[in-house]
């Protein structure tokens, strides 16, 4: 059951809130700046995953931080060439791998609710043309409410009413 919504996805009531990501991203901009500095701990845990995992594209590592948040990190990007360096791009077979592991996660933990942004659409730099269908394919069956952020709007609640 997917639902598109307006809002601020930091304010999502749903059980676990999934972004992408590229493996030892330093999380600098979008959505995943406003994470970093929400829960500094899952910044710093993440770091450390990615220094003694060395994740590759398509993966996903998730993060439960104090109550009943769950981040779950997508690894849509290629990483970065260089440390300190700039991440590459999403593809949609990195997007779509992650996505079939976002849904196995979902179904194994019982998760009530899920919420994402427009997956890989920003710094990823693929087109929500693209993202869109695969979100739809992997994660429509899934038979609880998954809220896609389709426009940002700053300290505004979304509504996450179930329809």
């Amino acid at each position: 059951m997917i639902h598109e919504v307006s809002g601020d996805i930091l304010l999502s009531k749903a059980a676990a809130i999934a972004h992408g990501v590229a493996p030892n991203d330093d999380f600098h901009h979008g959505l995943a700046l406003a994470l970093r500095e929400r829960w500094p701990a899952m910044y710093r845990d993440f770091r450390h995953h990615c220094h003694q995992s060395h994740p590759k594209p398509g993966a996903l590592w998730t993060w439960s931080g104090p109550g009943p948040v769950r981040i779950v990190n997508l690894f849509t990007q290629e990483p970065a060439p260089t440390h300190g360096g700039k991440p590459g791009r999403a593809t949609t077979a990195h997007v779509n791998h992650c996505l079939r592991e976002l849904h196995h996660f979902v179904a194994t933990e019982k998760l009530a609710s899920l919420a994402l942004p427009r997956l890989a659409t920003g710094i990823g730099g693929l087109r929500w043309e693209e993202v869109e269908p695969l979100i739809r394919a992997q994660l429509g069956a899934l038979k609880i409410p998954v809220y896609v952020y389709a426009r940002f709007e700053a300290g505004k609640a979304a509504d996450e009413s179930a329809r």
